[in-house]
């Protein structure tokens, strides 16, 4: 069993491919995070971030059907809340103001998420 180095994280997945969402909820809910979503869509997403009170962290999906994440990378940036991309893209196909972004790539190890997303608790819990 994985170390629960996320226990007592919120964090919102943002994922519209089924098995990849329950293969990152499954790996976020062993590392001992509560999970919000998975949610497939930019419209779901905003409507999460704007209706939960409190979200620690997240995981976006680059590429949702046809749709960029970048609104949401957005909201999430305007609220002080950490993300991490999972993506096939490589960082050069991302914006700018996202290059300091964490991001891991699909397809994705269970254990991998969890160390990339720990770095970012230090900046929830300050």
């Amino acid at each position: 069993m994985a170390e629960p180095v996320l226990r007592g994280c919120r964090v919102l997945v943002v994922e519209d491919e089924y098995l990849l969402a329950d293969d990152l909820s499954l790996a976020l809910s062993s590392a001992g995070a509560e999970v919000l979503g998975p949610v497939p869509s930019v419209e779901e997403a905003i409507a999460t971030i704007v209706s939960e009170q409190k979200i620690d962290l997240a995981v976006l999906d680059v590429n949702l059907r046809g749709d960029m994440v970048f609104p949401v990378a957005d909201a999430l940036m305007e609220r002080g809340i950490p993300f991490a991309f999972a993506t096939g893209y490589d960082r050069d196909a991302l914006p700018d103001r996202f290059t300091t972004v964490p991001r891991f790539e699909k397809p994705f190890k269970a254990h991998g998420v969890a160390a990339i997303l720990v770095p970012l608790i230090a900046t929830v819990k300050d």
